[in-house]
């Protein structure tokens, strides 16, 4: 179930490159203080495919129990993390060094999701029933069947690491699928803590957590029946290259470039709060963070003093359980040297940094940003920054912020901010985005109820969404069966009779087709 190989000499793996050598443990180091965290050892090719074997042969006894007696396992689980939240929470810290808080909304989302999951499992897949679309197909009754996946690979980044694997490893469990679940080589070890609790609440061998770089999880792609993968638009396009040459079923939510629009009669102090903790939280290290603010012109500067305020209250630093801060580092050096790039180019172009602006050691800290007199020229408003800067950019009315912020090759979400409720509403559907925020910001990944996934560049499918949240790790199969006693033959089977088929042919034409065509060409018999 958990990773255990190990040898004696281990190597560090810098900036989430792959170690030379095999079946050598890998040093995961908290990035606020360089401080060991543990160690892993990376999966072989070999150890991965035999991995998805042992799943393929458990999972058709998980599937068998159906959606109620997986309930009860999930429900374990929540058990499990609820009595040891703050181990997890400890552990997150030890490998990412975010903030306490920012850890215990890990383990909480983890709650969250293995009680809706579970709780809505036996409804969402129960078979379906639709009515024929025709009378004459009322002889039949139509069934829709939901069929697991046998092992779906899910693949996740370094972000929050447990609760990107738990977004989709608990609804593939609850759809019945065993599943191998391949953590991002910088945060390998909380998944592992996961892994140990399932075991140890004495659940069938249908989850198993392989750590690993790119082989690893290029082995995972080539063995599983259907693949989830979270990050990035490069690594994302080549495994739906991959997978569509195996013909394998995928998922995928890439980069987001999150635009929030601030119009001119919004309740700014709200704007302000709420915008702040979108492009900050989790040092801005979230897929669905701000990372361009368009503010109408008659309260720019207004807006601009509150945020710029509330940005300077905030703390960071090394957090401990005292929760201490707000803000902690970066996840690694090259998301260091990402962030740095792009406010250290937006400022030689003539932007200004209003607060912040600069890395700070030791680790790898960057102060939170804002930056102003940006345009769409800059590496700060077109590429994803991942980290804790918010440009931001004065609009002349409603319509140049839509144009500017549907201006991006990606469409992850994004947030509408305005008293007028109908104006919001209005606004969010003219944004190409998978997901808008009304007056609020990042809330929508906590529903797993609406579905979550983005437009462009920022993947394809969708991460979860009601009862499809379920649906998408499972084949759908259609059974047709009679509704009533059958004949000996029916009207259409060999030998073909014009008169017999006639007969049909109208009856088909009289219910589906329109006006006095109902009875025949021109509406003549």
């Amino acid at each position: 179930m958990t990773d255990t190989r190990t040898t004696p000499k281990a190597t560090t793996v810098a900036d989430g490159t792959t170690p030379a050598a095999p079946n050598i443990p890998v040093e995961v180091r908290n990035p606020a203080s360089g401080e060991l965290a543990g160690t892993v050892v990376f999966a072989s090719r070999e150890e991965v495919v035999a991995d998805v074997a042992a799943l393929r042969a458990a999972q058709p006894e998980w599937e068998a129990i159906g959606p109620a007696g997986r309930k009860e396992w999930l429900l374990k689980l929540q058990d499990w993390v609820v009595d040891n939240a703050e181990e997890l929470a400890d552990t997150i810290q030890a490998e990412s060094g975010k903030t306490r808080i920012d850890a215990r909304v890990e383990v909480a989302f983890t709650v969250d999701q293995l009680g809706y999951w579970a709780r809505n499992a036996v409804k969402f897949l129960a078979d379906q029933h639709p009515a024929p679309h025709t009378p004459l197909m009322r002889v039949k009754r139509l069934t829709t069947v939901y069929k697991p996946y046998a092992v779906v690979g899910i693949i996740t980044p370094w972000n929050f690491p447990l609760g990107m694997g738990i977004a989709d490893v608990v609804p593939a469990l609850a759809a019945g699928a065993a599943v191998l679940h391949k953590p991002s080589e910088v945060t390998p070890l909380t998944p592992l803590v996961l892994a140990r609790g399932w075991a140890e609440i004495g659940a069938p061998p249908v989850l198993t957590v392989v750590s690993g770089a790119g082989e690893t999880g290029a082995a995972v792609i080539e063995n599983v029946d259907y693949v989830q993968f979270t990050g990035s638009v490069p690594t994302g396009r080549k495994i739906g290259i991959k997978c569509a040459e195996q013909m394998t079923p995928y998922s995928l939510e890439l980069g987001g470039k999150d635009p929030a629009i601030v119009l001119s009669d919004a309740d700014l102090d709200r704007a302000a709060y709420g915008i702040a903790y979108g492009a900050l939280v989790n040092t801005g290290q979230l897929c669905i963070s701000i990372e361009r603010v368009y503010v109408e012109a008659p309260v720019y500067d207004e807006f601009l003093a509150k945020l710029v305020a509330h940005v300077e209250e905030l703390r960071q630093g090394q957090d401990d359980r005292s929760n201490s801060f707000d803000l902690g580092p970066l996840a690694n050096q090259a998301q260091l040297d990402i962030v740095t790039r792009h406010v250290e180019e937006a400022i030689a172009a003539g932007a200004k940094a209003l607060t912040g602006g600069k890395a700070t050691g030791p680790g790898t800290f960057f102060e939170p940003t804002v930056l102003v007199d940006v345009d769409h020229s800059m590496s700060c408003i077109t590429e994803e920054t991942f980290g804790p800067t918010i440009p931001v950019m004065k609009v002349a009315d409603e319509a140049e912020a839509i144009r500017l912020a549907n201006d991006s090759i990606f469409g992850l979400s994004a947030s509408v901010w305005t008293k007028n409720r109908s104006r919001g509403q209005r606004v969010a559907r003219l944004i190409n985005a998978g997901a808008v925020n009304i007056n609020d910001s990042v809330i929508n990944l906590f529903n797993p109820s609406i579905p979550h996934g983005g437009w462009g560049q920022s993947g394809t499918g969708y991460r979860w969404g009601g009862a499809n949240g379920l649906r998408k790790y499972c084949r759908v199969q259609a059974i047709t069966a009679p509704s009533m006693p059958t004949q000996k033959k029916e009207m259409l089977w060999f030998p073909y009779s014009p008169s017999k088929f006639g007969f049909m042919e109208s009856a088909m034409r009289a219910f589906s087709a329109r006006g006095r065509r109902r009875l025949g060409p021109n509406g003549k018999h």
